[in-house]
């Protein structure tokens, strides 16, 4: 487990699924423009593959550790290949669980503006639903 940062020691690890590489990343790119706006908060974005790791409560904290048998196809570095890179991961630390809670809020707001966006206009996003709803 990675130690505590004693300045910003209330942290969160939030990870959304989405259907292609293709909207994590457009998802990715609208919300990193918006910096955070108070100083007592840090916020950092990643996408990763789903089969890198799950998250899981230890210790009050979220965290990601590999799945035993669990191995994303890795390029020659060792990296998992981008296109299986479909869950974007949020990572928040911040001084005060409240500063926390307002920064999520807000980080939450705006993922939903975009997931609308995306159900409303991707290609992608309404193949998928019709294809779930007619099996």
């Amino acid at each position: 487990m990675a130690a505590t940062d004693p300045e910003f020691p209330c942290s969160l690890v939030i990870s959304i699924p989405l259907p292609t590489h293709r909207l994590a990343s457009s998802a990715l790119r609208a919300l990193q423009v918006d910096a955070e706006l108070s100083p007592l908060v840090q916020r950092s974005f990643a996408l990763v593959s789903p089969n890198e790791g799950k998250s899981h409560a230890s210790n009050g904290l979220l965290e990601r550790r590999p799945l035993n048998g669990d191995a994303a196809t890795k390029d020659a570095n060792g990296d998992s290949l981008s296109e299986e890179k479909t869950v974007l991961r949020t990572e928040y630390k911040a001084t005060t669980n409240r500063m926390l809670r307002v920064s999520v809020n807000g980080f939450l707001e705006s993922m939903g503006v975009v997931l609308g966006v995306m159900e409303e206009l991707d290609v992608d996003v309404l193949a998928e639903e019709q294809r779930l709803v007619h099996g």
